[in-house]
């Protein structure tokens, strides 16, 4: 399992807004030294059973450099020190976690969050065996064209502050339910004020008011459109699949995307056997999601790539569908993340810890490799490694769990074990 070879990248975020419950929801962990400011004091987290650095230079040289007995020393917002309790340096803080385990944040590299309203009805008859003839991702579409900037923004800070509360300190989102230039501008903006992992996917699927002339609306997102999108967004993307865009409609896309300085991803591989992973590794795109039908050679040519395997089980739960075959892309090499694909209809759960549960049941993934896959995973799925680890230089994104082994967010599935979370050096849980 290697981590790819992701870029140093170093923007910070502003934190999502938990409600005042959730941030008086502190965890048993007790600080024991006066507090300071995060930009100028140091802290010691002591008393940590069991430590993930995802270095495998430290503690038992796995891929998550598993530290027993450990401690971490932040400074400002980044981590100062790690290793073993008894070599702690001095600092101006102390907080003792009463023999629990920390990881790094989770790092949710795949979500859909700019969007109004719900499918339940959708989610109901198909859980019942039921016919449905609603409109899918098109409800979605009119429900946020019709939603105000306010409205869509309230959504997006309360899915937020949800993922915080379950340890997700980074993520990324797309827009992808508005369609036109102006509403696909707009999700992006209001994505851009929570995050700088930011997607335009204008080609999620074509616009209802181009059905009869999807060449048109490839031209429309790969020109005005694009024109409008490209200042707010750092990626671009493709669901590459029948029924949204064939191979050659994704290559135009993403080429134009590249062109304008956005880097791709795409959605491949999920419903069928296609293009989209051997167009994803031809690109040199930083992910390929969803990644559920692959050939031998689409296994090969990601184990040969830098592209990384970003795997959705939330999606497959809640669709029933054909479970992605994780075993089969780590056994060949593939660098794997576990992101959650939070959307309204196909995967609406904003919980890595479930989607780690999913994995270990489900998808053939050892506990050590879910959490791997979904911290430093996601990290090299967004080109960064100054997240999804614990080690000097890198940020001080912190999970902690009222457990002490990692292995508890499969063992315990569905329990909220997450007690404690640390963002940029600050404590927000």
């Amino acid at each position: 399992m290697t981590p790819g070879r992701p870029s140093e990248r170093s923007a910070p975020e502003p934190d999502p807004t938990a409600d005042q419950a959730t941030k008086d929801a502190m965890s048993n962990a007790t600080t024991v030294s006066p507090a300071h400011s995060a930009s100028t004091a140091s802290t010691l987290i002591t008393n940590i059973a069991a430590l993930v650095t995802n270095d495998p230079s430290l503690g038992d040289n796995s891929p998550l450099g598993l530290v027993q007995d450990a401690a971490v020393v932040i400074e400002g917002d980044r981590i100062a020190w790690t290793g073993d309790q008894s070599k702690a340096p001095a600092t101006d803080n102390r907080v003792d976690v009463g023999g629990r385990a920390v990881l790094p944040g989770f790092v949710d590299s795949h979500s859909h969050l700019v969007f109004a309203g719900d499918r339940t009805q959708e989610f109901n008859a198909r859980m019942s065996g039921r016919p449905y003839s609603a409109g899918g991702i098109r409800t979605t579409v009119a429900a946020t064209r019709a939603a105000t900037d306010e409205e869509l923004e309230a959504n997006v800070t309360r899915y937020l502050a949800e993922a915080l509360r379950q340890g997700t300190t980074t993520f990324e989102t797309k827009s992808g339910y508005g369609l036109t230039t102006h509403d696909e501008s707009r999700a992006l903006r209001v994505a851009a004020r929570h995050t700088d992992e930011v997607t335009y996917l204008g080609a999620h699927i074509v616009a209802p008011e181009f059905a009869e002339d999807p060449a048109a609306y490839v031209a429309l997102v790969t020109g005005e459109m694009l024109d409008a999108c490209a200042p707010h967004a750092r990626w671009i993307d493709v669901f590459c699949e029948k029924g949204a865009f064939d191979g050659d409609q994704a290559r135009a896309i993403l080429t134009a995307g590249k062109a304008r300085g956005l880097h791709p991803r795409i959605h491949a591989n999920q419903l069928s056997y296609g293009p989209g992973v051997r167009l994803a590794v031809e690109l040199d795109a930083a992910s390929a999601d969803h990644c559920t039908h692959l050939t031998d050679e689409d296994v090969d040519a990601l184990a040969n790539s830098r592209t990384v395997a970003t795997l959705l089980p939330g999606a497959e739960f809640s669709t029933r569908a054909e479970w992605p075959d994780a075993r089969r892309l780590l056994d060949a090499g593939v660098t794997v993340a576990l992101s959650t694909d939070c959307n309204p209809g196909s995967s609406f759960t904003s919980s890595v810890p479930f989607c780690i549960a999913l994995a270990v049941r489900d998808m053939g993934m050892t506990p050590d490799e879910a959490v791997w896959s979904a911290t430093a995973g996601g990290a090299a799925a967004l080109r960064r490694n100054d997240i999804g680890r614990v080690t000097p230089g890198a940020y001080a994104d912190l999970t902690l769990l009222d457990a002490p082994s990692h292995v508890h967010l499969a063992y315990r599935p569905g329990v909220p074990l997450v007690t404690g979370v640390w963002r940029r050096g600050e404590r927000v849980l």
